[in-house]
């Protein structure tokens, strides 16, 4: 697997589709939303990379409006936003990140598992209380997606 390193990284402003459900569920889910966004993407003024979605999360979550998974596309402005999805900003923030290529079902823990790895062996400390970022290059083959994990740290 590929060199991690630091990132930063400005604001962003998204615009997609919350997912909530049940955890095991956001395996089904995530895909279905994904399939949903890259068909109705169109619909979406500003859109910065319209074939880039980024899927957003806070792993500790605070407060409700904080808890689910958002699949996004990033906008230079929120304009006209479609009755059905939502906006979502995320401030500027520092990344522990990894460029992962394989299957999806080994994101979870192993992708995540080396990065956290790494960011332990940097002293680098996770904040899983604010958002926290994957960017698909792509996903439409479930065994070989193409992502970068951003992982919020100090």
């Amino acid at each position: 697997m590929a060199d991690k390193y630091i990132k930063e990284m400005d604001e962003l402003k998204l615009v997609g589709f919350r997912v909530l459900c049940p955890g095991d569920q956001y395996i089904k889910e995530i895909p279905k939303a994904t399939w949903n966004l890259e068909e109705r993407v169109s619909e979406i003024k500003h859109v910065i990379h319209p074939i880039r979605q980024i899927g957003a999360f806070v792993v500790d979550n605070e407060t409700d409006e904080e808890d689910g998974y958002w699949v996004c596309v990033e906008v230079k402005e929120f304009e006209d936003v479609p009755a059905d999805m939502v906006t979502l900003v995320i401030p500027a923030q520092r990344y522990a990140a990894f460029r992962y290529n394989g299957p999806n079902h080994k994101i979870m823990h192993e992708a995540y598992g080396e990065l956290h790895k790494w960011m332990e062996k940097k002293n680098l400390k996770r904040l899983e209380n604010k958002w926290h970022l994957e960017v698909f290059f792509s996903w439409k083959d479930i065994e070989n997606v193409d992502i970068e994990l951003l992982d919020t740290v100090e």
